[in-house]
């Protein structure tokens, strides 16, 4: 049965933060890695990762929305993706990275 993970490749932080970027917030379009919600990334055995994320707004609906394209962004590089969603501290603007500010900026936003 082949593994979708290839044997002996070691998963980065960057590998995951970089996939992350792919997983775009639907009411910014902007990735969640520039927004600052992804608080933590750990990689445990057998390539498994467990992220700590959070949301815009705790009452945020995106959670299933958000969830289906971290499991897409990291299929194949990942063997398993867990999300663990944190509301402590609050997510604020000053989480967001200087390329979430220059994307939001091309949007309108005044950040």
């Amino acid at each position: 049965m082949p593994h979708s993970v290839v044997e002996g490749a070691t998963l980065t932080l960057e590998d995951v933060t970089e996939a992350m970027k792919d997983v775009v917030d639907p009411e910014l379009g902007i990735n969640v890695v520039d927004l600052g919600l992804v608080y933590g990334v750990h990689i445990e055995e057998d390539s498994n990762v467990v992220l700590d994320m959070t949301l815009t707004s705790a009452a945020c609906p995106l959670t299933d929305v958000i969830t289906d394209q971290t499991e897409s962004a990291l299929e194949g590089l990942v063997n398993e993706v867990h999300i663990n969603w944190v509301w402590m501290p609050p997510w604020g603007p000053d989480k967001i990275t200087d390329d979430g500010r220059d994307m939001l900026r091309a949007l309108g936003f005044n950040v």
